[in-house]
């Protein structure tokens, strides 16, 4: 969103009121339709606003998914409050942050598999690790924060700002089973998330060790040097030489 306008009747209540319900109507046309099918036209026409109006609200259809991706976001820090406020071990922690994700994404799930395709671009803004998606990630990476500091696990202090990157990672790997995952309620998926917590606990658990600290700094140093999103882009040959001659 670009800001409220001061003339807008009902105040900052109504324009969100609108900015949700172009959401909304997105969404379920992407579902019905497809994302590339859908137009940011239909979208006004559905939702009752003028086409100006919604493009005032979402500068494009890439906006509406980084929209989406915030509000999934913020239904996930809401859903894991109580596993968080309740549980201290790591992995009791860790599981029930991955699955309360699951449960808050899975009515959406036909609409992740329709525009999986547009995420996988590693230029589209709708990756992941993409600038456009660093508000919705950071969001996520805290929780990651808050599921290592509230839980009882001695963390090496090397460690500590480390881990919750490669505990994001883990989640974005369980994101896209999740995706492909065609069983009744995502059953695969749960029980990957928690197998998948059971793992990493063991690890951070192990981790206490110090001939195995610079492993998983060499890991987190791997991903950060050569993961998009996690790193500034690196240079493209092509386009090197390109300018080159062009000079």
């Amino acid at each position: 969103m670009t800001g409220e306008r001061p003339d807008e009747a009902g105040g900052s209540s109504k324009s969100e009121q609108t900015r949700a319900l172009i959401l909304q109507t997105a969404m379920r046309l992407f579902q019905e339709h497809g994302y590339d099918k859908t137009t940011m036209r239909a979208i006004a026409k559905e939702a009752g606003v003028s086409v100006g109006n919604a493009y005032y609200y979402f500068g494009g259809k890439e906006h509406l998914i980084q929209g989406f991706y915030d509000r999934i976001a913020a239904e996930h820090r809401l859903a894991v409050r109580e596993v968080l406020d309740r549980e201290t071990g790591l992995e009791a922690r860790l599981a029930g942050v991955l699955k309360a994700w699951l449960d808050v994404a899975q009515p959406y799930h036909e609409f992740a598999v329709q525009f999986f395709k547009n995420a996988a671009d590693p230029d589209s803004p709708l990756s992941p690790f993409s600038p456009e998606s660093a508000h919705a990630r950071e969001q996520v990476l805290a929780i990651h924060r808050e599921v290592l500091a509230g839980s009882k696990a001695k963390v090496p202090a090397e460690l500590r700002d480390v881990l919750p990157d490669l505990m994001w990672l883990s989640q974005m790997g369980l994101v896209l089973y999740w995706v492909f995952d065609r069983t009744e309620d995502r059953e695969r998926s749960y029980r990957l998330a928690e197998r998948g917590a059971r793992l990493t606990a063991l690890g951070v658990s192990l981790a206490r060790f110090r001939v195995l600290r610079p492993l998983v700094l060499d890991l987190h140093g791997l991903f950060t040097d050569f993961l998009p999103g996690m790193t500034k882009a690196l240079p493209d040959p092509a386009k090197k030489e390109k300018k080159a001659q062009e000079e």
